[in-house]
């Protein structure tokens, strides 16, 4: 496999050797420290970013390379020069291309046509890369055995829901997606794909509307900002009052096991989709989880060079 487009392309081989160099990189970031030496890596994002850029950045620095970060504005793409013929250029100047922005389609366009490895650090229909640094969070709490165990994530049926669904499928894990119904539910055919992968894993795929069933008895609660970015403004009063039901609080992680975990790709709006005393509580491993944003892009980058992804 060339390329991460899309979190369902992942087989649980993969993941579980991603997560194994991952972890290493955690133990010693300079492990592998000549693995892109002399070579580039281009990360374009036309959205803005915190932990995406930072961590992309490092994880190129830690194997010896040298980021090339490209702001949205920077290209000729702004211009009408197209994202195949951007493809090809990029191509021809890195050994990787990491990008962060709105539609799929433009990731699924330049994978296509990029001779090097394209990773999608987020687009709007999925998040692939936050999906491997929460997962080796999980594993470092409670192991790679997730047998008796539910994992739930409640608010906005958005990217993060998508991505939740899928990598649980590809895991084995029972994961849930607690959301409103109607407009703010995760997508049908995304759904559907994380029930097909199930069927072959073994793990169970739950739609729930309320959120106080889906966390009780939950080792992990997982939240999202409500509003992310392109949403229209003029939705937020309605979507708020949809969502404020589905808010990870102290009454909800207390309904979930004695060793739960709160978790959150962050940014993080505290008093919206998580009380502060959750989010800076004794239960919050999101600092851990941002960390291995790192550790996870630096693996994704040191196994798509070398060819070492197989795909499902």
């Amino acid at each position: 496999m060339k390329d991460l487009l899309r979190t369902a392309d992942l087989s649980r081989a993969d993941v579980d050797l991603l997560l194994a160099t991952a972890a290493d990189f955690a133990k010693d970031p300079l492990k592998a420290s000549s693995a892109l030496a002399h070579r580039t890596v281009a990360i374009y994002m036309t959205k803005p970013s915190t932990r995406t850029r930072l961590s992309s950045e490092t994880a190129v620095a830690h194997l010896g390379g040298t980021p090339i970060f490209i702001r949205g504005d920077e290209l000729q793409l702004g211009r009408g020069e197209t994202i195949a013929d951007t493809a090809r250029i990029i191509s021809g100047y890195a050994s990787a291309l990491i990008i962060r922005t709105f539609a799929q389609s433009d990731v699924d366009e330049l994978g296509a046509n990029a001779t090097i490895p394209v990773i999608n650090a987020l687009t709007d229909d999925d998040h692939p890369t936050q999906l491997l640094a929460d997962w080796l969070t999980i594993q470092e709490k409670f192991g790679s055995n997730v047998s008796g165990r539910k994992f739930v994530y409640c608010g906005d049926g958005n990217n993060m829901s998508h991505a939740w669904l899928t990598m649980g499928a590809i895991m084995g894990a029972h994961v849930v997606a607690a959301t409103p119904e109607g407009k703010w539910a995760p997508n049908a055919d995304v759904v559907a794909r994380a029930q097909e992968i199930a069927r072959e894993t073994g793990a169970t795929i739950e739609i729930s509307h309320d959120a106080r069933a889906a966390a009780k008895d939950a080792s992990v609660l997982y939240t999202d900002v409500w509003m992310s970015m392109g949403d229209p403004e003029a939705e937020r009063a309605e979507k708020t009052k949809v969502l404020k039901p589905f808010a990870v609080t102290s009454d909800l992680m207390n309904l979930a096991t004695s060793d739960a975990i709160f978790m959150h790709c962050l940014p993080a709006h505290r008093g919206e989709e998580v009380s502060a005393d959750v989010i800076d509580g004794p239960r919050s491993v999101v600092w851990r989880e941002a960390l291995h944003r790192r550790t996870t892009i630096q693996s994704l980058l040191y196994h798509l060079v070398r060819g070492e992804i197989k795909g499902r």
